[in-house]
């Protein structure tokens, strides 16, 4: 069954380095005036806005930008349990329904009570070393564990729920979200799975004589790492990496919270939109 809502407290961002969106996400906010809500609008990046987020001032985020745009929207306002309505502005834009040239209809739509939430699992992951935590994270797509500057296979292995599954001898490894089955774990050679599903992907990057199938998990399963070679770095939705040392440990797991997609028509949406992504080859080098 959807949930259905109807927003009354909106702000509009988007992406710092695109003018247009920037542009776009001020005349939302305008055309939203124009419907009786008082929307603030500005980058992603504002503190101000950001800090109004997490207190809980808004019950809508509009995101306009790219799928990148759309992964920190997703870090900010999954916490929050604050749902985000993508407008795209980028090159692919496997997280959005519509683009930009719909936004209108979008908003006239939300309002007449015709959207609904899709949820989407984020993962939790947690670095430890000598079974502390270093550090942890969340994420909409994937956590990467893979080799750093030195061209050469990196030594892993991989136990569910401790047990013990395989070892690796690979470029990297990849536990990926239904979300992130769109984004490196399909360069990977990985399956793409609906995006309601609450699993784990687990897919080597480049095996050399081990495993090469990607692993579903069932759900509720979480996964552990352990790193068996130096050399090795993890990122977690393409931020910056960050170093690991041999015997250190990631362990990954559904996230206590979800991510919030508004979505309009019926759930069909991603196999439509699937055929038109899978036919793209975007220019490199344009901002997402």
């Amino acid at each position: 069954m959807t949930e259905t809502f109807i927003p009354t407290r909106v702000v509009v961002t988007a992406h710092t380095k695109l003018p247009d969106a920037l542009k776009e996400a001020g005349a939302i906010a305008e055309y939203l005036k124009g419907k009786g809500i008082d929307a603030p609008h500005g980058s992603l990046n504002d503190e101000g806005l950001r800090k109004q987020v997490k207190q809980g001032q808004f019950d809508l985020l509009v995101a306009v930008g790219g799928d990148g745009t759309m992964l920190r929207a997703a870090h900010l306002c999954a916490p929050c349990g604050v749902p985000i309505l993508g407008v795209n502005h980028g090159r692919l834009g496997f997280l959005f329904q519509n683009g930009s040239e719909h936004w209108q209809g979008m908003v006239d739509s939300l309002l007449k009570g015709e959207a609904w939430i899709e949820h989407r699992m984020m993962l939790h992951a947690e670095h430890l070393r000598s079974g502390e935590t270093i550090s942890a994270w969340y994420a909409l797509n994937d956590a990467v564990v893979s080799r750093g500057q030195l061209v050469r296979p990196v030594h892993l292995s991989a136990s569910i729920d401790g047990l013990m599954l395989t070892t690796y001898v690979a470029d990297g490894l990849i536990a990926s979200t239904s979300t992130g089955s769109t984004a490196y774990a399909l360069a990977a050679g990985g399956p793409i799975m609906p995006p309601e599903l609450r699993n784990i992907l687990l897919i080597p990057i480049a095996p050399h004589l081990s495993v090469d199938r990607a692993v579903i998990l069932s759900e509720g399963s979480s996964v552990k790492i352990t790193i068996l070679s130096e050399n090795t770095v993890m990122s977690v939705d393409g931020q910056t990496p960050i170093g690991l040392a041999e015997d250190d440990q990631i362990e990954i797991r559904a996230a206590e919270y979800t991510a919030k997609f508004v979505r309009f028509g019926d759930a069909g949406y991603f196999y439509r939109n699937l055929t038109t992504h899978m036919n793209q080859n975007p220019s490199i080098g344009l901002r997402r």
